[in-house]
């Protein structure tokens, strides 16, 4: 294990819907992969921008999927966004909610008043997902940042990952009221630092690791934090996304899920792969060799990041489907 992935760093920060869990349904490998962290030492942390849990149901979830968790491991968006409104309101300041009960909760802890209709008193608009959410509670909030309440969303996923596929995000919620308002929230989850930094501050890392599936939140979130990350494939990113993936959405290695952090590190490094030559012609990327499907797209990402080109030859699409 000393060779590890997960050996070379000195806590792992895991995303959690689309890494670890869709849903229901856990990640195969999973549970083991995080048990074998732990027994090596190193701290594990969940990270997530899902605003629609407190920390105590996202371990009790973990722990039904066969993954003990400690309360203290978990840091959601909620809690980022709660952060973000103490800095900037008196206590007791009323805030409207639009979310689930646990963010009202997150934003009663920290000494506000969560309200969940608009009214002279209400100072910001607290906005996490929940399945629950209604044009009802969309228009409260639209009234109040349109009088000048400060505006708060825990993240902007425009999806959320289920065991039935894609569905809509907080993201998508937040979009219309964006639309409707012409205010632009401060944005309190990834891909903004926060939450990593928490993190990473509450397992004393010098050195994390991020996990996550989202090019967008989670890989931009590391990268604005200047932390390493491994991008998994058992989320959201494609290999189209990847290989035309922005400066700020590029991660550091690529797999196909978690249960590869017990591998090599240089075997996961997006970079020039054995067996693989990628090289642009006519501005296309064009490949020749033969071997692991997932090596000719770590080798296709650096190219194309090297030079620009993301535009796949024909040989190349084939070689990678």
């Amino acid at each position: 294990m000393s060779d590890a992935l997960l050996a070379a760093y000195d806590a792992v920060l895991f995303d959690l819907d689309g890494t670890v869990y869709h849903g229901a349904r856990v990640i195969p490998g999973a549970p083991e992969t995080i048990q074998a962290a732990r027994e090596h030492g190193t701290p594990v942390r969940f990270v997530t921008n899902n605003a629609s849990k407190a920390p105590e149901e996202v371990v009790a979830h973990l722990t039904g999927l066969g993954m003990p968790a400690g309360v203290d491991e978990v840091h959601t968006s909620a809690q980022a966004g709660v952060v973000l409104l103490e800095d900037r309101l008196e206590p007791g300041s009323e805030v409207l909610v639009v979310g689930t009960e646990s963010l009202a909760a997150e934003v009663a802890g920290a000494g506000l008043t969560p309200v969940r209709e608009n009214g002279d008193g209400v100072k910001a608009v607290v906005q996490g997902h929940s399945p629950d959410n209604t044009w009802a509670a969309l228009a409260e909030a639209c009234l109040a940042i349109r009088a000048g309440a400060l505006w708060v969303a825990c993240n902007v996923d425009a999806t959320l990952p289920s065991e039935r596929g894609l569905l809509p995000g907080n993201g998508s919620m937040v979009a219309a009221l964006r639309t409707a308002t012409d205010v632009e929230p401060l944005v309190a989850g990834k891909p903004q630092p926060l939450l990593f930094e928490t993190a990473a501050r509450s397992a004393g890392a010098e050195k994390p690791l991020v996990v996550g599936d989202r090019l967008d939140t989670d890989i931009a979130g590391a990268v604005a934090a200047g932390i390493d990350s491994l991008v998994v494939l058992s989320g959201v990113a494609t290999p189209e996304q990847l290989i035309r993936a922005i400066p700020a959405e590029r991660g550091t290695y690529l797999a196909e899920d978690l249960t590869a952090l017990t591998e090599s590190p240089e075997d996961l490094k997006i970079g020039p792969r054995p067996g693989w030559s990628v090289t642009v012609e006519n501005q296309t990327l064009t490949a020749t060799g033969d071997g692991d499907g997932l090596d000719l797209l770590r080798a296709l990402c650096h190219v194309a990041w090297e030079t620009g080109v993301t535009e796949l030859g024909e040989d190349a699409k084939a070689r990678l489907r």
